[in-house]
This record gives structure tokens, sequence and C-alpha cells, in this order.
């Protein structure tokens, strides 16, 4: 499961949205799966300028994340990944994330987005470095950002994964800490369900679409 573990963590190959995981006909009312059918969103590549200064360590950030099936909220590790805190606060405000869908779903293990190609191979043009410390376990709850394996540990790029299950506490301390949720794991781990569990590359097997992405700093 390790090996297994660290290549779901990292880009991997292109991967096309289907569009039969999606519909025409978007609605706000929820099904069984506590969900509202959405478009599937145009992929395209997003571009963005690098942070020049990390946050107020003075101060927490959180993050909320809605998609069509729920929100989950992040609070962001800026002590140990200034970097990469200091980025995706940036990129949710300049409003990169919205309609990005997650790409990669491995039930008991991550969900993973980020990339507004939808195909796992993509970011904002540039990336951000922040090892993490070498005691860091991959547990549920725990988000972090994903890299391919041949990039240096703690590299980071837009892309990130949600631990929602035990599998995931066998990764090396390889990827950068973005910080754990604090509110919707619950969501979470509920999205994790719509993965192919035949499927070791995580194929989606629902739509889910990050609609909405705000900063909370307090």
């Amino acid at each position: 499961m390790a090996a297994l573990a660290v290549a779901l963590a990292g880009c991997g190959s292109e991967k096309k949205i289907p569009a039969s995981l999606g519909t025409t006909n978007a609605t706000t009312t929820t099904d069984s799966d506590g969900c509202h059918p959405i478009k599937t969103p145009d992929p395209e590549e997003r571009h963005a300028p690098k942070p020049k200064r990390p946050l107020d360590t003075s101060k927490t950030y959180d993050v909320t994340l809605e998609t069509n099936c729920g929100s989950f909220t992040i609070r962001l590790d800026v002590k140990d990944s200034p970097h990469a805190t200091a980025s995706f606060v940036s990129l949710v405000r300049r409003g990169y994330f919205l309609q990005t869908i997650f790409h990669r779903i491995v039930p008991g293990f991550v969900i993973q987005g980020g990339d507004p190609t939808g195909t796992g191979t993509s970011g904002p043009g540039y990336s951000t470095v922040d090892k993490p410390p070498k005691d860091t376990k991959y547990v549920e709850g725990v988000v972090a950002m994903a890299k391919t394996q041949t990039e240096p540990a703690g590299t980071a790029g837009s892309q990130f994964f949600v631990v929602t299950g035990p599998d995931a506490a066998t990764l090396p301390p390889d990827y950068a800490l973005l910080g754990h949720v604090t509110k919707g794991l619950d969501i979470a781990k509920r999205i994790s369900n719509f993965g192919d569990p035949s499927d070791p590359s995580g194929s989606p097997l629902r739509l889910v679409v990050i609609e909405k992405a705000t900063v909370d700093v307090h």
C-alpha cells in the first residue's frame, strides 16, 4: 500500500473528465448521496503569480471549500508550511479553485483536487517547498499538498489531498502539510466513497466540484 499511496498522492498520469459524471440540468436539490447534480466544468489551464510573502503567523487561517456534495473547512498549518499556505490562500482569493473537480478519489485513502484541468497533471505555473517534519503522519483529517515522486520532499503547486482513511498513514513524510479539517470531515469522508474501489488510480464515479472557496482570518 505504501508504494501505491505515493503514486496516488502525486500528479499521476493524465485523467480525462467523463462527461457522464455531470449533468446539463444543474439543481440545488440534493439526492440520497447528499449531492446536487452539477455541470461538468470545462477544463482549463490557470496560472497565477507566486506570492512574495508568507502569512501572518499571529493569525489563524481557515479555508472553507463548498462543493456540490457539502462543505468542509481546513485550518492551515502556517508554521510548518509558510510557503504552501501563503500560496493556497493567494489561489483561493484569486478564484483559482472555483469550478475544479476532485479528480482522484480513493475510498479509505484520500480525495485529491486543485487542478483546473481535471487531469492531475497541471498547476499554477510555480511551486513552493516546505519540507514537512520527519515525524509527520498523514492521519485522517490531515490535508497535504500533492507532488510527483521525482520532486523534492515538500514540493507543492496547487493540487492537494485530504486524508479520509487509515491507508495514508503509511505515506513517508514527503508531502507539505497544508493543515487539517476542523469542520465537515464527514463530508470529505462521504466524498471518498465516490471513487471506484477497483481502480487504484482513483477514478471518480461521481462528479464533485468546488463551487465556492473562502478564507476566514482571525
